[in-house]
């Protein structure tokens, strides 16, 4: 039970880069098809699952990296949203 606690800083390091990045690919794939952006949406999809294959292989092999996956998650998609530069969209019917 305990060897299964063991963690490599290497690949807890990897797992958390790698699905912050997962969630920042998702946040601008959300954003491009919200835009309905094609091209854009089809890239960051395409990227998206890319990286998120380096966790899912990473942490399947031990269950205590899913913590490190969870914790880039929280990160990518915060920091994404965070330095995401657009105004939001106007509240109510537009008057024009």
């Amino acid at each position: 039970m305990l060897s299964s606690l063991q963690i490599d800083p290497l690949i807890a390091l990897g797992v958390l880069v790698a699905t912050a990045t997962t969630d920042a690919a998702y946040v601008m794939f959300t954003s491009s098809v919200v835009e309905r952006r094609r091209l854009p949406a089809a890239n960051w999809s395409g990227l998206w699952y890319l990286l998120s294959s380096f966790a899912v292989i990473s942490y399947t092999s031990n269950w205590v990296y899913v913590v490190f996956a969870a914790a880039g998650s929280w990160l990518g998609a915060y920091l994404t949203i965070t330095f995401l530069h657009r105004t939001p969209p106007p509240l109510g019917p537009c008057a024009q």
